[in-house]
């Protein structure tokens, strides 16, 4: 599981900003969200242009930076603080796997380009890449003198943990392979006025298309049904079909013209929800940009049911509730910070208490 990230320097944040999933605190209700000690499930809150897109745009740069997935086509445009552009932005991550800590740390310049690198396993370093020099544990990865050495130049930008992954015979429980499967199994997504996404996949998918192929029309209508009280009445495709229709007064109409703005995108989530039994670790960026308030509760609910790690940014304060989440499990990002909301006031939370009440009457500073 992800259990720490930082960034610097990147886009809008000139200084370190940490999200910290291992401190939680002792609530005893809604205790899915915590899952072996690490947060699990969040949503994070902030005003128009606090930076929550880029936050979680800057958790994914480790999908860009080890893994073949899809990538966001202009992700390193504006990709440093505009302040600082000849100042390296920093990433820094600990994963947990089984109980052992993995600090994976590297930085790039305005180009993207892997300037330093460097792993730490349970305290202990296993390599580390900077300026032209180069170690490594050879206990536990030993290297002739030559390899280091075009290692230390890396001309080709190759990640070392790409290199130590190919290069050596792992066993299947070893952390870079535990990494390696966890950073190909992490998801972000959008739907505003374009539709992006980060990682999980390599294809582009025709939504309307992917469902008739995979014979899934029925399990899509329970769920619009089952999340929005909605009853399409689709009907069975035509051999060749490529997009759903549905029947109203004995007429056979496209699906698209009659769905809503908020329908249409109740079907990219479905999408990718059916897509999700391969992930580990999932952003969905404003997912409810176009959801009834009470629509965004339960795609939360079968959000958060997920055995994999889902947070979400968003605006609607109906969703901060300790019937959903916890006060350690709601987070404030503002002003190159981000907090949950405990941490954010004095006042003792309690289940009883009206969160999204205190949060409109200004009781959380980050």
């Amino acid at each position: 599981m992800l259990a720490k990230f930082s960034v610097k320097n990147f886009r809008g944040f000139s200084e370190r900003i940490e999200l910290d999933l291992t401190r939680h605190s002792n609530y005893n209700f809604s205790t899915y969200a915590i899952k072996e000690d690490v947060i699990k499930n969040g949503i994070i809150y902030g005003p128009n242009g606090s930076g929550k897109t880029n936050f979680g745009l800057a958790i994914f740069d480790i999908v860009n930076h080890l893994t073949q997935k899809w990538k966001k086509a202009d992700y390193y445009a504006n990709f440093t603080y505009a302040g600082s552009q000849t100042t390296q932005v920093e990433f820094d991550y600990t994963f947990i796997f089984g109980g052992i800590p993995i600090e994976y740390r590297y930085t790039k310049d305005y180009h993207g380009i892997l300037r330093s690198e460097e792993m730490i396993v349970q305290g202990r370093q296993v390599f580390r890449r900077e300026a032209g020099k180069f170690a490594i544990d050879q206990k536990v990865f030993p290297m002739d003198t030559a390899i280091q050495k075009n290692l230390a130049d890396n001309a080709n930008n190759i990640p070392i943990v790409n290199f130590l992954l190919t290069s050596y015979p792992l066993a299947a429980d070893h952390y870079l392979l535990q990494l390696q499967k966890f950073v190909n199994g992490m998801l972000w997504f959008r739907s505003l006025d374009i539709r992006e996404f980060i990682g999980l996949e390599t294809n582009i998918y025709l939504l309307d298309e992917y469902i008739i192929k995979n014979k899934l029309i029925d399990d899509f209508r329970r769920f619009l049904l089952n999340v929005s009280g909605q009853d399409f009445k689709f009907t069975a495709p035509n051999a060749g079909d490529k997009i759903l229709f549905c029947t109203i007064d004995k007429k056979r109409i496209p699906f698209d013209l009659i769905a809503s703005t908020g329908t249409q995108h109740l079907k990219l989530l479905y999408f990718w929800m059916s897509k999700m039994g391969n992930a580990t670790f999932v952003f969905i960026d404003e997912f409810d940009a176009f959801y009834h308030f009470k629509l965004s509760f339960e795609v939360c609910k079968r959000l958060f049911a997920l055995p994999c790690q889902v947070f979400t940014s968003s605006h609607n304060t109906y969703l901060m509730t300790n019937d959903l989440l916890r006060p350690d499990c709601n987070f404030i990002l503002n002003e190159n910070k981000i907090k949950p909301l405990c941490d954010c006031t004095d006042k003792e939370l309690r289940f009883g208490h009206n969160i999204e009440k205190l949060f409109r009457g200004d009781t959380f500073k980050v």
